[in-house]
């Protein structure tokens, strides 16, 4: 096995004996960048010398024998929607094509401390608007299962990186399932937590209230060491809740027995891929045989997450997007005033999807629509959490696919937004509701990754990890780095 094969877990029992070093796995790593980035273009920023020079100082800790923690001297991928001090931070856009931010966002911040290499930046859709990453600014992400494939979106790049063996591990964000999808058609671990689990300081808003910061990883183990570095209460975001953090490696091997998991109907009719839904429920009756209580469940508004969802998150992203404006920092085009100046930057600096959404947002909050709208979507986003409240009185867990389809072809629907907007239909709920929610690989179909979903109540991020460490084990998935040669 070659060193940029290993996972987290694997490259840090050698590095702790010694039998490896952190600069050799990562020139392994950056090796490996080096030889399929051009096919892949998972990155928007390769970080080479940034890489050798925390590869070096996470060397130091270990021959010193200082305090090392299980991501000392890991190469880590994160998607350049957090801020990298010092380090260009672009969201996929134009308009901050040539960012460079002061600061590092906590999350940032946090794996520092514990001693991570940073080997780039990855890919997205433009201001994590997409599900496909093909709305990049700069270039669209191919599959590595496929590279005539899109990696799902909007955190295409970190998932492809992963699967294609070009970071141990990388950071992607959620908003209505941008971790787990892409995590779903690459094939690798994605999870997204509790709403307020991983602090949004750094993070560039799109949508406020259902952005998260979640892992990728190509196990689940290594999803709980991620987790574990990146979780936890920071006075520098509001909405950070003020909870200790559970010992997530620790949860992970301890007993399922007793354990009811939910098949809520709605996410196996209608728009998904039948193939997929009985691969998920292969996994039950198997899950079922080994003494797991499966009971199907309702989930009724389901049906409405979707169009709430594309209420709320356009007006927020409306308000948030509304600082670029050419004025302070980012692009900024020439003009005579400084209205003339506003409307050009904004035009020529903002992609097509993302002045689709801001009109959609900038519409819904406008007078007159308020209620009609944005009101009535928050008041549905109510019922959706109420649904899955109920669910968890019966129920510890939920199980579904995590995308209704496979990859799909590139450029198969970027001409059709709601097709596009369909991709989502099993992640959004989670975020409307504020849950953790988990994609995990559990098959293939015509040589494409399947992911399975399992969604918990608030603050389940222990119990999510332990049911999908059991899964995985089960199923007998992990580490599927996808098949690219080298020329």
């Amino acid at each position: 096995m070659k060193l940029w094969q290993l996972t987290v877990q694997e490259a840090h029992r050698l590095l702790l004996k010694r039998d490896i070093s952190s600069r050799e796995l990562t020139e392994s790593v950056l090796d490996r960048i080096a030889q399929v980035e051009d096919r892949v273009k998972a990155f928007i920023t390769v970080t080479e010398s940034v890489a050798r020079q925390m590869a070096e100082e996470a060397d130091r800790r270990l021959r010193q024998g200082e305090h090392v923690t299980p991501l000392t001297g890991i190469p880590i991928a994160i998607k350049d929607v957090l801020c990298t001090k010092g380090i260009r931070t672009t969201c996929g856009s134009r308009i901050l094509e040539n960012f460079v931010p002061p600061y590092d966002a906590t999350c940032v911040k946090r794996l520092k401390e514990w001693g991570a290499v940073f080997v780039g930046k990855t890919n997205m859709d433009e201001f994590a608007m997409g599900s496909s990453t093909e709305f990049s600014a700069f270039f669209p992400t191919a599959n590595p299962w496929d590279l005539k494939r899109v990696p799902g979106g909007s955190s295409g790049g970190s998932a492809a990186a992963v699967a294609a063996g070009e970071c141990c591990a990388a950071l992607g964000t959620d908003t209505g399932g941008s971790v787990r999808q892409p995590a779903s058609f690459c094939g690798i671990v994605g999870l997204k937590p509790t709403y307020g689990r991983v602090s949004r300081f750094g993070l560039i808003a799109f949508a406020s209230s259902l952005d998260q910061v979640g892992p990728m990883t190509r196990t689940v183990a290594d999803c709980a060491v991620l987790l574990q570095a990146i979780a936890g209460h920071d006075p520098w975001d509001s909405t950070s809740i003020p909870e200790p953090v559970p010992d997530y490696l620790q949860e992970l091997n301890k007993e399922v027995n007793g354990l009811t998991i939910g098949l809520p109907k709605e996410y196996f009719g209608e728009g998904v891929d039948q193939r997929i839904a009985q691969m998920i429920y292969g996994v039950a009756k198997k899950l079922e045989t080994l003494g797991v209580r499966i009971e199907e469940v309702s989930l009724p508004t389901t049906e409405y997450a979707l169009s709430a969802y594309y209420i709320i998150a356009p007006a927020e992203a409306s308000s948030n997007l509304a600082r670029y404006d050419g004025v302070q920092y980012g692009y900024r085009v020439p003009a005579d005033d400084i209205v003339e100046m506003y409307c050009k930057t904004r035009k020529e600096g903002f992609g097509r999807e993302v002045k689709h959404r801001i009109m959609l947002g900038t519409y819904t909050l406008s007078s007159g629509y308020y209620e009609a709208y944005y009101l009535r979507a928050a008041k549905v986003r109510s019922l959706i959490r109420r649904d899955f409240e109920k669910a968890f009185q019966t129920c510890q867990l939920l199980m579904s696919p995590t995308s209704p389809i496979l990859p799909f072809p590139m450029g198969e629907r970027t001409t059709d937004p709601l097709l596009m907007k369909m991709c989502d239909i099993c992640t959004i709920p989670a975020n409307m509701a504020g849950l953790p929610a988990i994609s995990l690989p559990c098959g293939f179909i015509d040589g494409l990754p399947v992911g399975l979903q399992l969604t918990g109540p608030p603050l389940s991020e222990p119990l999510l990890l332990r049911g999908a460490n059991w899964i995985e084990k089960q199923v007998g998935l992990f580490n599927c780095l996808a098949p690219l040669s080298v020329p």
